[in-house]
This record gives C-alpha cells, sequence and structure tokens, in this order.
C-alpha cells in the first residue's frame, strides 16, 4: 500500500495489499464499473468557449472528508517508471508468485494516462479501516479473517473518491475513480501524493495513523498543483515485520515473496503450500501480523477504535463454511478474493483451518471431515486428508484408501503432520506473535 516521483523499494509482490473486493486480474471476474454515467467522459462544451474553472485542492480535500476518507493529497500523473521497473524485476524473478494485478500489465498500471487519457493529476484518498475486535468466538471451529477483509472498506473509499470526481466532473473535467483494481499501483500513487511512507512490510504508513487504510485515486485532466513533499522513513532501524512474518516472507526491507506470503497463499489457486497449512493457523483469509507487530500501529491500537459494524465478518465458522453450496458461498464470500471465483478454495483454506483448530471428538468436525473425503473434488479430498491427519483421525481416511487421484495419493504418501496439541490456542497454532 502505501523524495522521487516512485521508489525501487517499495511495490509489493504480495498479498499483504489490503483487498476489500475482487480484482480484475486475469484470474477473476472485473468487478461492476463504481463511476456513474458520466465519468470519464469528455468535459461538456461551453458556449463561451472559456476553459473550465479547476476546483482547488481545499474545495477537493474538504469534500473527501466530509464523505468519508481520512487523508487526501495530490500528485502529479507522470508514469511511475522506477516502480515499473521494480515490478518488471520482481516478476522476472518470480517474486509475484503467479499474482496477476498490477504484475499483468506493469507498464499499463504505472501510468495514468493509460487508464484516462490526458491525465494531469491524482486525488489521492486514503480510508481508516482499523475497527476494534469482536471477541474470539471459540468453540474450535472458527476462522480468522484480516481486518482489511471484514467489511467492504472500499465501498465507502469509493464513495469519498466519487464525491471528487463529481466535483471534478461538474466543473467540467474529465475524472476516473480508480481503487483495489490493476489499473493503477495505488500505494505509489499515495506515496507519491505525500500521504505516508513506505514501511519495511510495504504497506504505506501514514504519520501519527500507520498503515491500517485503504487506499484509492481519481484520475483526472484537471491541472492541479501537485506540491506535496516526501514523507520521511519513519521505520527507522525498526526490522520487527521482516523478524516476526510467519513465513519469512519479507525477504528484504521492502521486498515480499508472495510465494511465501500467507495472504496471498489464501487466494492463489490450486493446494494451499504443505509448508505453510501448520503456520496458516485460524487464518481463513488475510494475515495481519506484519501490521500488528508494526511499532507505529501499536500505538495507534492504544486508542479508542469504532466498534464493529453489523456487517463486520471478522469470524467464519468453517464447519458451516463447508456445508454451503456455492451458490451460497459466493453469496456470503464473493467480495472476497477467490481464485478462479472457484468456492472449492474457500473450502480448501477451510479445511486446513479445521485441522488446525478443530476438535477432532467433535461429532459435526467428524461429520464434515467425512463428507470433504467423499467430495467429487480431489482439491476438498486432499486437504480433507491432511486435516484428518492434522487432528490425528487417521480412522477416517478409509474413505480415500482406493482413491487414485494423485494429489489424494500424494497426501496420502507425505509426511504426517505435527499432532495439534489439543489445547493449544489458535495464535500459538498460527505463530501469531501479537
Amino acid at each position: 500500500m502505501p523524495s522521487s516521483s516512485a521508489s525501487t523499494r517499495p511495490v509489493s509482490s504480495a498479498g499483504s495489499r489490503p483487498r476489500g473486493s475482487c480484482p480484475s486480474c486475469a484470474t477473476c471476474v472485473a468487478p461492476a464499473e463504481v463511476a456513474p454515467p458520466g465519468w470519464g467522459s469528455a468535459p461538456a462544451p461551453r458556449d463561451d468557449g472559456q476553459v473550465p474553472a479547476v476546483p482547488t485542492v481545499q474545495e477537493l480535500r474538504a469534500t473527501g472528508l466530509a464523505a468519508g476518507l481520512d487523508v487526501v493529497g495530490v500528485a502529479g500523473a507522470e508514469p511511475f517508471v522506477d516502480t515499473r521497473a521494480v515490478l518488471e524485476e520482481r516478476r522476472s524473478a518470480g517474486l509475484h508468485g503467479t499474482m496477476a494485478f498490477t504484475y499483468r500489465n506493469p507498464t499499463r498500471s504505472t501510468d495514468p494516462d493509460a487508464a484516462l487519457p490526458g491525465a494531469r493529476a491524482l486525488v489521492v484518498g486514503a480510508r481508516d479501516y482499523r475497527g476494534a475486535d469482536p471477541p474470539d468466538p471459540g468453540a474450535g471451529r472458527h476462522g480468522r479473517v484480516a481486518r482489511y477483509a471484514r467489511a467492504d472498506h472500499y465501498a465507502a473509499l469509493r464513495s469519498g473518491l466519487g464525491a471528487m470526481a463529481e466535483l471534478l466532473v461538474g466543473a467540467g473535467w474529465r475524472a476516473r475513480v480508480v481503487a483495489d483494481d490493476n489499473a493503477l499501483v495505488d500505494r505509489a500513487a499515495a506515496h507519491r501524493a505525500g500521504i505516508g511512507w513506505y514501511g519495511k512490510s510495504t504497506n504505506l504508513l501514514l504519520p501519527g495513523t500507520g498503515s491500517w487504510f485503504v487506499l484509492g485515486s481519481v484520475i483526472t485532466d484537471a491541472p492541479l498543483p501537485a506540491g506535496a513533499s516526501p514523507v520521511a522513513d519513519g521505520c527507522g532501524p525498526c526490522t520487527r515485520c521482516l523478524d516476526e512474518c510467519p513465513t519469512g516472507a519479507i525477504v528484504a526491507p521492502g521486498v515480499v515473496d508472495a510465494r511465501r506470503c500467507l495472504a496471498w497463499s489464501v487466494q492463489a489457486p490450486g493446494p494451499i503450500p504443505r509448508e505453510h497449512r501448520e503456520v496458516l493457523g485460524d487464518r481463513l483469509y488475510g494475515c495481519d501480523d506484519c501490521q500488528e507487530v508494526c511499532p507505529p500501529n501499536r500505538l495507534v491500537a492504544r486508542r479508542p477504535a469504532p466498534p464493529p459494524g453489523d456487517d463486520d465478518v471478522a469470524w467464519v465458522d468453517v464447519v458451516a463454511l463447508l456445508d454451503a453450496d456455492d451458490a451460497d458461498l459466493l453469496a456470503r464470500h464473493g467480495r472476497w478474493y477467490i481464485a478462479r471465483r472457484e468456492p472449492r478454495h474457500l473450502r480448501r483454506t477451510a479445511l486446513v483451518v479445521l485441522g488446525n483448530v478443530g476438535d477432532p471428538d467433535d461429532a459435526e468436525v467428524v461429520r464434515v471431515l467425512r463428507a470433504a473425503l467423499a467430495d467429487p473434488d480431489p482439491l476438498v479430498r486432499s486437504h480433507a486428508v491432511w486435516a484428518a491427519r492434522r487432528l490425528g483421525r487417521d480412522d477416517l481416511l478409509a474413505a480415500v484408501a482406493a482413491d487414485t487421484d494423485p494429489s489424494v495419493r500424494d497426501e496420502l504418501a507425505a509426511p504426517r503432520p505435527s499432532p495439534r496439541a489439543p489445547d493449544a490456542p489458535a495464535g500459538a497454532a498460527s505463530g501469531d506473535h501479537r
């Protein structure tokens, strides 16, 4: 997320970027157009031939803040040349871990003019998504959801950005809202706008408020002044995000290897890497560890946080998830990034969580494991094998003893997962360092 117009250090290669909605990448259905009719169109002609008046930065900022944004900044719309080079370099090195998003076409995602021809300025907005943590429901059957995905924070962000875009369009300029899609590198835009600095975790940190923000921009052809100064680095010698990442995914300051990142592991298609399953713990979607251990964020955590909203989903009953059909899963969790929009990937992750937190003597846990071992999808069956073995329920594996699918056979032949201590808390199982 989250000097010069772009840095070679901070581009994230992993899923630590807040993901509130499904991105329009090669593996997923593009989201519906969020801009109302008229956005992105040419300014209406004026009978007097005069150049449209340009809203002031102060007017735009006041409009955005009134519409729910927490911070607004303005930047020039020149291509992010350095960021493009980093994206291409890390993609070549495989650090993107098959992630498409801005890696799919770095030339496009680093050039605002590709999203809005004639772009002159970026009006960048940030919205705080930090909220109070609901209590852990316990019961040995719940998966944890990262803060950035508990509610549709991007809807509120887009609403604030949209209010500023309406002001620009109303004045006769073109404007396009972009947030959490592959049209623009959000953190690079925010950094250029002087909103924050790049942390060593690759998250953008805002002075005094940390990294619990979603970011987006309004690309416009209005000639807005961009005079923000870069925010000085505030990390200093601290390396807590590197030291305490449960998988060592932050391989150097500002460099994330997506192949190790738990947040990307649950979004990537195919099996969860076997070496990451135990450390995944109770994380059903996302991972907040690098943010939770960050000292600026820990200071912010001492302040009162807004209570959870009625629609916030911080914990999911994985037994209920495994009982649900495809349509129900997409209705409940379709806002998340689900690889190829296939609910099998939610079931796969839920089975790993169940293996880490489930009670092997719970009849409901045993029931859904039996059903998963009989599932027609080998991805589900193979992860059910892992979960059953992790819980010490090898007696259930007779159901797949004659299974001929290679992935199921490989799982049966793989080294046995470490047995989970019956009373181990989810945090201990997951490598959580809070």
